[in-house]
């Protein structure tokens, strides 16, 4: 039963009640509450999030992926080096990655240069930190399974460079 309600948690884009949920899955109203509370415990469910198209708005944001080739700490691995990393407001994910580089950050900025700055002030100087390589998101497409343009009018933007 875990498992369905992590599905359509996962699944759905809009919020449901746990009576909805229920009823989804053949169970009751407090069942489904008490499962779901025992996951956030669990930290199974780590939270809940609201994906924005922020293209269609007008606030500037950029958003850049960072590649960096990282020295792991002695005992410790890259687990030191990515708590010091993701504890800026300006990561939105971390992830270790295997291949020719180590960490992947996503960052978000209000420009190019903020995020260049952050880059340079913040990651490059760190002490493991051996080689960074800034790439810009230039346009989302699909983001974490929701794709971002699906119309008529927004398959016809064109990116040119």
């Amino acid at each position: 039963m875990e498992n369905d309600i992590l599905d359509i948690l996962e699944n759905n884009n809009k919020p449901l009640t746990n009576e909805q949920i229920a009823q989804m899955i053949g169970s009751t109203e407090e069942e489904v509450a008490k499962i779901i509370k025992g996951l956030e415990k669990e930290n199974i469910i780590v939270g809940y999030k609201t994906m924005i198209n922020w293209e269609k708005t007008d606030k500037e944001l950029v958003t850049a992926i960072i590649e960096l080739r990282i020295s792991p700490q002695r005992g410790e691995g890259f687990d030191k080096v990515a708590e010091k990393i993701y504890k800026y407001s300006q990561v939105k994910s971390l992830y270790l990655m295997s291949g020719s580089y180590d960490l992947c950050v996503i960052i978000e900025g209000r420009s190019m240069k903020d995020v260049a700055l952050f880059v340079a002030s913040k990651l490059a100087p760190m002490d493991n930190v051996l080689n960074t390589a800034t790439s810009f998101v230039l346009k989302k497409y699909k983001d974490d399974g929701m794709i971002f343009y699906n119309d008529e009018e927004d398959s016809r933007q064109v990116i040119t460079l």
